[in-house]
């Protein structure tokens, strides 16, 4: 079973405003067991309206649309449901005596335009919406040899969408579409390699067909795994991922640090939570970030401050090419005795006259109280990227230390 998720509106195609009803009504849906297999995003024209509902009405079981069912001369949606349906648009009384009393309970006169809104194409149901002047659409259409295409328009406001597709749409379709199969999400996270190199270490799980899916995207330079499963019940679901995830696990090892929202942040937290070590951070080219997402991660038992510097260019040493390593080691070491913490993590400074093409190498540092090691990341990419995973290289060579908890260099 395949919906189709119309959103409408100039704002929409023109990018003034965000669409974000469409990802809620994919999560909602797929809830209840059905995929939305299509999203379209039509700007306020008729003809193109029409030719957007004819074909999610062959393409698609269950359509939803979202905007257009204002009062103004640019909200469509009614006529294009209307045309595309073959059929006119009636006057619903309901409705209009609805629209009528809310104006008159805000102490407002109705204007004549307003009265549009009560129409509804022949046949169909209006559905109330509490909150606003609206109400949305529902209506079932027949199609030859096959069963009939379920369609829903609802208001664009995203809070009176919601609270509509709960007290209306949901249980509609619940009634319509007993919950035939059901879908299942697990994401897993990972960094420390490219995405081809990634999948490459992945034989056979990102090919399309396989059950469950496996997509891959990325973000930030972390890279994200994502397995869908469908199946009769939660239990097969979860056996499916369970199994998907254990292969993802002896492919990539340490490469994977978590799962659903978590980021590098969140894992490097939870290893100094089990091991009741606390972290200081001096940072200087990456512009307060480290420091920034602990202060979002919400683990002050692990987290005792940072020192962040201005982002100025650090000086080599051509006799002493591992001095760069040793006053970074320096840093991470002061840092951590400054706030009285177990662990210093030091990163930068920035290197001097890099170019986004070439990339850079830039020096991060762990100093805990028995030891202390240095690495030098490289990074390269956009110049807007480079100092987020310039950080994310630190921190994940934190992460991996703290997993072997041993030292590479000593201090």
């Amino acid at each position: 079973m395949r919906a189709e998720i119309l959103s409408i509106g100039d704002e929409l195609i023109t990018g003034q405003r965000l669409d974000t009803n469409s990802a809620w009504l994919s999560a909602r849906l797929l809830e209840l067991g059905i995929r939305a297999a299509f999203h379209t995003t039509v700007g306020d024209d008729l003809d193109s309206n029409v030719d957007a509902f004819r074909l999610a009405m062959e393409r698609a079981d269950v359509v939803v649309a979202t905007g257009g069912l204002g009062p103004t001369a640019d909200d469509l949606t009614r006529d294009a449901l209307a045309a595309a349906c073959d059929t006119e648009l009636d006057v619903d009384r309901e409705s209009l005596d609805r629209i009528t009393a809310l104006f008159a309970r805000r102490g407002r006169p109705m204007p004549e335009r307003n009265r549009v809104q009560a129409l509804v194409p022949r046949g169909a149901r209006p559905i109330p919406n509490p909150n606003g002047t609206a109400p949305g659409i529902e209506l079932s259409r027949d199609r030859a040899g096959r069963t009939p295409v379920w369609l829903f328009a609802l208001p664009g406001v995203p809070a009176e969408m919601i609270e509509m597709w709960h007290a209306s749409v949901a249980p509609r379709l619940q009634s319509e579409f007993p919950r035939p199969r059901v879908w299942k999400h697990h994401v897993v996270k990972c960094f420390g390699a490219g995405e081809s190199e990634l999948e490459a270490r992945l034989p056979d799980l990102i090919r399309r067909g396989r059950r469950p899916e496996v997509g891959i995207t990325v973000s930030q330079a972390t890279i994200s795994l994502r397995i869908q499963a469908e199946g009769t019940d939660e239990g097969e679901c979860d056996a499916l991922i369970a199994e998907t995830r254990a292969a993802i696990d002896a492919c990539l090892g340490t490469l994977v640090f978590g799962t659903g929202d978590d980021e590098l942040q969140h894992a490097v937290a939870c290893l100094l939570q089990e091991r009741r070590y606390s972290l200081a951070v001096h940072e200087s080219g990456t512009q307060g970030r480290i420091a920034s997402w602990f202060a979002e991660a919400g683990a002050p038992s692990v987290w005792r401050g940072a020192i962040v510097e201005p982002d100025s260019p650090g000086e080599a040493d051509p006799g002493r090419p591992d001095a760069e390593s040793e006053r970074v080691i320096e840093r991470a070491r002061r840092c951590r005795d400054a706030f009285g913490a177990d662990i210093g993590l030091a990163v930068g400074p920035w290197p001097a006259n890099r170019s986004s093409s070439d990339g850079a190498r830039i020096v991060f540092a762990v100093a805990a109280r028995d030891g202390a090691f240095s690495q030098t990341a490289s990074v390269a990419g956009h110049p807007d990227l480079v100092r987020t995973r310039a950080a994310k290289q630190a921190l994940n060579g934190l992460r991996l230390w703290l997993l072997r908890e041993t030292t590479s260099t000593r201090g």
